[in-house]
């Protein structure tokens, strides 16, 4: 099957957001994590490094997928591989 240059565009383009969030979730996951003691500053009234652990890596983790899902589907959309509603 060869490929024409719209599915080449298709999949640059998942291909960069998914190095983009990616990117973050390292991020995220393991650089906050690794300099947790550094991160000594108060935030929403506990230590940023707690805060990081317990909640907002979570909150994070569902942006992420919340954007990936968002931009997925106006890429679909954009390139003509939506998936149509079933009534």
């Amino acid at each position: 099957m060869q490929l024409t240059e719209k599915h080449r565009t298709y999949w640059q383009k998942n291909l960069n957001v998914t190095a983009i969030l990616l990117g973050i979730w390292f991020v995220v996951t393991f650089v906050v994590s690794y300099f947790a003691r550094d991160l000594s500053f108060n935030f929403f009234g506990w230590p940023f490094s707690f805060w990081m652990g317990a909640q907002g890596s979570l909150i994070v983790y569902c942006l992420i997928i919340w954007y990936y899902a968002r931009y997925m589907n106006k890429l679909d959309v954009e390139h003509g591989v939506d998936e149509e509603e079933e009534e």
